[in-house]
């Protein structure tokens, strides 16, 4: 099985080798290099990474304008900012920026790994923290959003059930094994999906399901 490839970009040299440690344990991951914000663009069309570990808040080239440059590389990473803060006010231009996910550096290992393997499978990742961050911004008062729930009126049933799998994270394969779906057909959904919704996305076409009520709260128990 050829193994995920990862760079890892963060301007301290310690966090680059920690997590480069904790990446590089697993066996079907791959940490090809590290490097500060300046160099990310460079060094990930060098060494074409399926997955960027991408600080957010860095002096030489801050996370934002390094996420751009990779999106804009002719076969881009997934990227997954990190950060140390949950409330980061960074969070919601990274998303619209074509991040796929959130992490907070504490993240715990095995937590790293796992969102390292949904990103390079197509998914989505944000740390549950962030995930109520991001969705506490745009639901008010506890109910469905009435935009949001307007936008999605156009898809069909069966767009509707993975668009709601989408709002939990799921990768394409996962979705494709909840839904007994080939993971071509779910791909083709998606895309359907985010020209319907008009996301840029996964992590948009996420928040729209959350702010639409799609997505079971995992406190509550189901109806």
């Amino acid at each position: 099985m050829t193994p995920i490839r990862v760079l890892i970009v963060d301007d301290e040299v310690l966090v680059r080798s920690g997590l480069g440690l904790i990446v590089g344990s697993a066996p079907d991951l791959e940490v090809v290099g590290d490097c500060s914000g300046g160099q990310a663009e460079a060094k990930a069309a060098e060494l074409r990474p399926h997955v960027v570990l991408l600080d957010i808040r860095m002096p030489d080239l801050d996370g934002i304008s390094a996420l751009r440059r990779l999106r804009a590389l002719p076969d881009p990473p997934a990227v997954a900012m990190l950060t140390t803060f949950d409330t980061d006010e960074y969070i919601g231009t990274a998303l619209r920026s074509g991040a796929a996910g959130f992490l907070l550096k504490d993240t715990a290992p095995e937590q790293l790994v796992h969102a390292v393997r949904v990103l390079a499978a197509g998914g989505s990742m944000l740390s549950p923290t962030v995930t109520r961050t991001v969705i506490g911004g745009y639901v008010e008062g506890g109910g469905p959003d009435t935009d949001a729930t307007a936008l999605t009126r156009s898809l069909t049933g069966r767009e509707l059930d993975v668009l709601a799998l989408l709002g939990e994270g799921l990768s394409n394969a996962e979705i494709a094994d909840r839904l007994f779906l080939g993971t071509g057909t779910v791909k083709d959904h998606i895309s359907a999906i985010l020209g319907k919704l008009g996301a840029a996305n996964r992590v948009q076409a996420a928040v729209v399901a959350n702010r639409a009520g799609l997505v079971r709260n995992p406190q509550q128990p189901e109806a």
